[in-house]
């Protein structure tokens, strides 16, 4: 099965980038993901593994995915070593006004499992698309709250220093 969304963001893409590429941030944006820990040595970038877990119903599903690709500020994209089989992808790009456009892109399946992991895969998807959807808005909303926010205090700086 694929998912694909996407989602405008009011930040320039490096920005976006960096947000994307902390995997601390994953936790508190990524919708029904309940595990998600570095386990290599490098916490980012190619070659950097996680152990994630997403919750789809009743059960909690993933395993061990690695960073395969990483061109900054562009592309991410990651494959499944354990656990169920995935893959994924976050493509950055600036649009004509100089926001970010975001796209994530998932596909996975149930290998060897027949018809009924088919079913499985099936009854997934709702919720795997839900939850892509909701991750992206609240991509968004953290972006660009962290923007507003940093954007008041340089405002700040610059008034205290004219003042003083």
């Amino acid at each position: 099965m694929r998912v694909k969304e996407s989602v405008v963001i009011s930040a320039p893409p490096q920005l976006v980038w960096d947000y994307l590429a902390d995997p601390k941030n994953y936790l508190p944006f990524m919708h029904g993901i309940t595990r998600w820990e570095v386990t290599s040595r490098n916490p980012s970038g190619l070659g950097a593994r996680y152990r994630m877990l997403m919750k789809v119903a009743s059960a909690e599903v993933g395993g061990l995915i690695e960073i395969v690709e990483f061109h900054e500020p562009r592309d991410m994209a990651w494959s499944s070593v354990t656990g169920i089989d995935q893959r994924g992808r976050w493509r950055l790009r600036e649009t004509d006004d100089g926001r970010t456009r975001v796209e994530f892109r998932f596909a996975y399946g149930v290998a060897g499992a027949g018809i009924p992991g088919r079913i499985a895969e099936l009854v997934a998807a709702p919720t795997i698309a839900s939850n892509a959807r909701r991750s992206l808005h609240q991509l968004k909303r953290q972006i660009e709250h962290e923007r507003l926010r940093a954007e008041a205090a340089r405002r700040r700086r610059e008034r205290e220093a004219a003042n003083a």
